[in-house]
């Protein structure tokens, strides 16, 4: 969609700019969404296969974003390759900076969604009483172009905790998630074409594009399941970020040879609608519909959420062992623990487990939020080395930690469901 709409001349200005953003056009929203997926692959890729940790990844990320970012605010004028390089790094840092609040801190997914829309919502109020326009059509101005990537980055950050919230709510697959981000973008695009605000639907389809872009990567990424033909398709993290990338160099080349997504130098204002009545009245119209949608989402939301699953955040299928003799019960699984795995590794696991055992007997959910992520961040570092010593036990005691990291970290937390899944892992580690 694009954002075409009335928007007052840029004041003077010395440091006035060609316009640093693209026209808004469907390689826009393409090219858009690849950089999402990407980012988020390739974040999973560095902080999980490459080991860096989360916290070593977004340091990474964020000195890479204050570098690239300092590189296009220095630009005078839309170079396609450096703007897009740019979305990249930020769509992967403010995705980062969600997981810490999550993972490192413990901090609710609603409460994050909370804090970004708040934090966005100020963004724009500030940036609009100063320039009195929130079109990207007129970025021609430094202090424009920065409230323009706060902006984006704070976007990011929205779309991942509502989009991670959402999966713990529904508890949907990578593939059936893909469905509601699609279907309220598409509404969003209906609600543009009806003479809805241009400016707000621009925004609304920004942030959508973030959950969309994570759920596609995810679904590509994830192995393959012939039990489930939405769980995945098994290209892994690797491959999801090569193709994607392979994708945007691609595009990035071909707008960079035909300047399409270039806006001239007389875009930044265009001609004002002479029934203004008219346009208020389908502008409130488009207004009321996004509400009715907010309601039924929602509603959807809630109902999902009442249904018993399992958070698909801690749903990821275990690697298939093709030799080995898997162990019959939780003793059995001990044992093996106990004559295959190193002792202090098990005997850190079981100590975690205690910690987790603890907050939710105290009723403490952000104590043992905090505790399950430890565990959590403690059993993935050992991860390959331990599956390497024997992927039958590892599958078995990740088959028992992954129950816990889903009820304590459910929307409304059970005790007995805690206990339960707590137990089985206790008696599995020898706790």
């Amino acid at each position: 969609m694009s954002t075409t709409t009335t928007t007052p001349p840029a004041r003077p200005d010395a440091r006035a700019l060609l316009n640093k953003v693209p026209e808004v056009t469907l390689w826009f929203w393409v090219i858009k969404i690849l950089c999402t997926t990407v980012g988020e692959s390739f974040a999973d890729y560095v902080n999980e296969t490459l080991g860096f940790g989360l916290t070593n990844t977004t340091i990474l990320f964020t000195v890479v974003f204050v570098v690239v970012l300092g590189a296009q605010l220095r630009a005078p004028r839309y170079v396609p390759g450096l703007y897009w390089l740019t979305v990249v790094v930020v769509s992967v840092t403010g995705t980062l900076y969600t997981d810490i609040l999550t993972d490192q801190l413990a901090v609710p997914l609603w409460i994050s969604s909370a804090v970004f829309s708040a934090l966005l919502a100020v963004v724009f109020g500030i940036w609009y009483a100063r320039e009195r326009t929130l079109s990207i059509h007129s970025i021609v101005t430094l202090p424009r172009e920065a409230f323009y990537w706060l902006a984006v980055l704070v976007t990011f950050a929205l779309g991942t905790a509502t989009g991670d919230w959402t999966l713990t709510l529904t508890g949907w697959g990578a593939g059936t998630s893909i469905l509601l981000p699609a279907t309220l973008i598409a509404i969003t695009v209906v609600g543009w074409r009806m003479g809805g605000n241009a400016v707000l639907c621009f925004w609304v389809a920004y942030i959508l594009t973030r959950p969309l872009g994570a759920n596609i990567g995810d679904f590509l990424a994830s192995p393959r399941d012939p039990q489930d033909l939405t769980a995945g398709l098994g290209l892994g993290t690797l491959g999801t970020s090569l193709v994607f990338l392979g994708a945007i160099l691609a595009t990035v080349v071909y707008l960079t040879v035909s300047k399409v997504d270039v806006i001239g130098s007389g875009s930044t204002a265009t001609p004002a609608v002479t029934d203004a009545h008219r346009r208020l009245g389908r502008e409130r119209a488009v207004l009321a519909l996004f509400g009715v949608v907010a309601v039924g989402t929602a509603g959807l939301l809630t109902y999902t959420d009442s249904q018993p699953h399992a958070s698909a955040l801690d749903d990821a299928p275990a690697p298939s062992c093709s030799a080995g003799n898997a162990p019959t019960d939780d003793a059995a699984a001990h044992q093996l623990l106990v004559q295959r795995f190193p002792a202090a590794d098990v005997t850190t696991f079981a100590t975690l487990t205690k910690d987790i055992r603890t907050a939710v007997d105290a009723g403490d959910a952000r104590a043992a939020g905090t505790a399950a992520t430890a565990l959590e961040s403690a059993w993935d570092k050992r991860a390959d080395a331990l599956t390497a010593t024997d992927c039958q036990a590892w599958t078995y005691v990740d088959q028992r930690i992954d129950p816990v990291l889903s009820s304590v970290r459910a929307h409304r937390p059970e005790q007995a469901t805690e206990d339960a899944a707590l137990t089985r892992l206790a008696r599995t580690l020898g706790g």
